[in-house]
């Protein structure tokens, strides 16, 4: 026959296998957009850099416009002279144009001017900044209308760099390398090889240096254009592959963080489930430990109500079973409602000075007070010289006596008990030690856990709601003390009680 599954064993099977629904589609989901992103980050670094590199050279375009307006002209022999407002000089080589003349020691400005005589005559008479095609690539000229003809001078491509430098040093950042230039505007390339450049990115860049951003300048000097170069490096490599990274770690911190909250949040619906099902257990215990003194209770008075014992002796004899089977009783009881005011924090305790020798002596009265200390050989052994304690001497007494409990019930055929309290690690050990069954290894931790009982045929025999352990162990903790085991199979067992002396004793 087929071992049915506890209900419990299926609700965790279902909470996890939802959660696992929950978390896996949106993670996978959010995993898909992440790999999307850092494969598409080159792109997005390249836009994003080119919108703030712009907005820089719209900027600058406005500085460098306004900085060639504000130079200083001034005629020479050859044609004009241009000094910048910071003292640079702009200018190159001059030129005048006369009665239809052009004279200029530039041959290749010459050469650039000739075409253009009709309508350098129609200029004004204030200096204008123009650029102008030329057989060499375009060039930035200054020239004014004068009664004698047209003067004029070419712009150096040095001393404009440097105009630019001076008017967009403040646009760059901290540690930004960087750099503004003016370049002539680049014609199409026509035909096959300029759709491949212009359509792969790689090869452009193997071709020349790829710029952050490029603005044309506006008229009169659209032949040129400005540019922001770095100087050294990829910028939007190096920003893409430490976005890849910070984005990739983002990723795996996530997902080890999911990974570490799935395990948390299954190991919690696991001792959940485990818990409840130890809890239903412990009804069923509890309901048939209560039935049994209940059942001898129930016939002893009905055997003295029925009149069935006549003799004396009998009589105290039956009276007798009955105060045993009701201590018995008012003792689960009081152990179930001991451990039900430590689970929800109303447990109080009356502290106060007290000796591990009054400890020991009110765990052995109540211990003797049940007859057991008859069936049972028990030894004390008690240092003479120990640290004053600080506690509830009640609750402490009763910890114990818990532990002498354990010792007598799981003590099999030889019951020898020997208890001991040393003085060790700043404070008092007090030692259960019985000669019985002992707990197998994968026991010993869970032993102090609420509801839990070793499964052997000996625990099986013996009476008992798993409670014990745990409220001793909660009622040494709230001391500031330990409860420890050390155990072996068919050799017995030690339960330590480690309590931390009193804070003037251990000044």
């Amino acid at each position: 026959m087929p071992r049915s599954v506890p209900i419990e064993l299926l609700s965790f099977r279902r909470t996890f296998a939802l959660l696992m629904v929950l978390v896996a589609v949106p993670s996978a989901g959010l995993t898909g957009l992440g790999v999307v992103a850092i494969l598409n980050e080159r792109a997005a670094v390249e836009k994003r850099l080119a919108l703030v590199w712009q907005d820089r050279l719209d900027t600058l375009a406005t500085r460098f416009r306004q900085a060639l307006e504000a130079s200083t002209v001034t005629r020479t022999d050859e044609g004009l002279r241009v000094i910048a407002p910071s003292g640079l000089l702009l200018s190159g080589a001059g030129f005048r144009l006369s009665r239809d003349v052009l004279q200029s020691p530039d041959t290749d400005l010459v050469a650039a001017l000739t075409p253009l005589r009709s309508q350098l005559a129609f200029l004004p008479e204030r200096p204008s900044f123009l650029s102008v095609p030329g057989p060499t690539g375009p060039v930035l000229i200054v020239a004014l209308r004068a009664p004698d003809g047209v003067l004029g001078a070419e712009l150096t491509h040095a001393g404009l760099e440097q105009l630019l430098g001076q008017s967009g040093e403040d646009l760059l950042g901290k540690g930004e390398r960087v750099r503004f230039g003016l370049t002539p505007v680049q014609p199409s390339r026509p035909g096959l090889v300029g759709k491949f450049i212009g359509g792969v990115p790689g090869a452009r860049n193997a071709l020349e240096a790829t710029p952050l951003a490029e603005r044309p300048l506006p008229a009169p000097l659209q032949e040129f254009q400005l540019r922001a170069m770095p100087e050294a490096g990829d910028p939007v490599a190096f920003a893409s592959t430490r976005n890849r990274l910070v984005y990739a770690g983002l990723l795996g911190a996530f997902y080890a963080t999911l990974v570490v909250g799935v395990v948390y949040t299954a190991r919690a619906l696991y001792l959940q489930a485990r818990l409840s099902r130890l809890k239903t257990d412990f009804v069923s215990l509890v309901s048939h430990e209560l039935r049994t003194p209940l059942t001898s209770i129930r016939m002893f008075i009905e055997t003295l109500a029925l009149g069935r014992v006549k003799d004396p002796e009998q009589t105290q004899a039956v009276l007798e079973l009955l105060q045993k089977e009701t201590e018995r009783l008012s003792a689960m009881i009081e152990r179930v409602l001991d451990w039900a005011r430590l689970e929800s924090g109303r447990q109080r305790y009356r502290t106060e000075r007290l000796t591990a020798r009054q400890i020991l002596d009110a765990s052995l009265d109540a211990f003797r007070a049940q007859r057991l200390d008859s069936q049972v050989q028990l030894t004390c052994r008690v240092q003479e010289v120990l640290p004053e304690l600080e506690g509830d001497r009640e609750a402490l007494a009763g910890a114990l006596l818990n532990l002498l409990h354990n010792a007598y019930k799981y003590s099999g055929a030889e019951k020898r008990i020997e208890l001991r309290a040393d003085a060790r690690n700043g404070g008092v050990d007090i030692e259960v030690e019985d000669h019985g069954v002992g707990i197998a290894k994968r026991d010993r931790k869970r032993v102090f856990d609420r509801f839990y009982r070793v499964d052997n045929l000996l625990t099986r025999q013996t009476e008992g709601s798993g409670l014990g352990l745990s409220i001793s162990k909660r009622i040494i903790e709230a001391h500031g003390g330990k409860l420890t085991v050390k155990s072996e199979l068919g050799k017995g067992s030690t339960f330590t009680i480690h309590l931390p002396a009193a804070k003037e004793a251990r000044a």
